[in-house]
């Protein structure tokens, strides 16, 4: 399996020496948010050295500009409502338009996110059509409420699954999700912690997370798409006094190694 990584995952690094230190470390692929000022010239660039952009993450924190909305507000009525909407589209418009296939989507935030209604279930279906005109997939990603992305799946067919492994571990401690959706996996996002409540983005193999399982699991789906981490060095003290070609050593290093038992599982499902 090939290995990828986020873009910016150890802060005040250039672009191109992102590009250096994943190529110098096997790393084949990454992804990266949508909404930066320089959102094209940073596509261009990863393009053009060869390493492939295999998702964009859609925003979903609050935004900069009025009116301030978040990824909640898609279920209100509202103008918060239609400039989340705005933002998502165009995050999927930009996907199409630089042939990324897939677009990681949150369908809500928080510890206490608003109700499915009738007035997300639409604009997510507007998202869903926009996707389609754009040949992109949108990869709901599990957060907190399980009951959320379970009604995305069956009210939206096209709807792919995107794994985050450490949100599992950290969110819904207990809670199994590839048991439920792993038939419909078309993206990863790899990353360790403590357990609850910190979603502290660690490299694999540094906190709690049992990655032996999620090996099995990932096999057992038939998934054919890169390990790719979503590892953070700003959200934690763990990685204070690592160089940045250091880092990018080490979490290479926790890919390929799960990369590895993944197809060692694999091989041993078809004996």
């Amino acid at each position: 399996m090939k290995i990828g990584i986020n873009i910016n995952c150890y802060p005040g690094v250039s672009v191109e020496d992102q590009i250096k230190l994943m190529k110098d470390n096997g790393f084949e692929g990454c992804f990266m948010g949508s909404e930066s000022p320089v959102f094209d010239d940073i596509v261009k660039t990863i393009q053009e050295s060869g390493i492939v952009i295999e998702t964009l993450h859609a925003p979903f924190t609050k935004s900069r500009t009025e009116p301030v909305c978040d990824i909640n507000d898609m279920w209100y009525e509202g103008e918060k409502g239609d400039a989340m909407m705005a933002r998502l589209v165009t995050c999927v418009e930009k996907a199409g338009r630089y042939n990324i296939p897939v677009v990681v989507v949150h369908l809500s935030s928080g510890l206490v996110p608003p109700m499915v209604n009738s007035v997300g279930n639409a604009r997510f279906g507007k998202l869903m059509e926009v996707a389609k005109e754009n040949n992109v997939t949108i990869a709901y990603e599990n957060q907190r409420m399980l009951g959320n992305i379970a009604h995305a799946f069956d009210y939206y067919k096209d709807a792919g699954f995107c794994w985050d492994i450490g949100h599992e571990s950290c969110f819904t401690p207990g809670r199994e999700y590839m048991p439920l959706f792993g038939k419909k996996l078309v993206a990863l996002h790899v990353q360790d912690n403590m357990g609850a409540p910190a979603d502290l983005h660690l490299i694999p193999y540094d906190g709690i997370v049992d990655f032996e399982k999620a090996a099995r699991y990932i096999a057992e789906s038939g998934f054919e798409g890169s390990v790719m981490l979503e590892v953070l060095k700003k959200q934690s003290n763990y990685y204070d006094d690592v160089t940045p070609e250091e880092y990018y050593k080490k979490a290479a290093a926790a890919a390929r190694k799960l990369a590895d038992r993944i197809e060692y599982y694999k091989n041993e499902k078809s004996e």
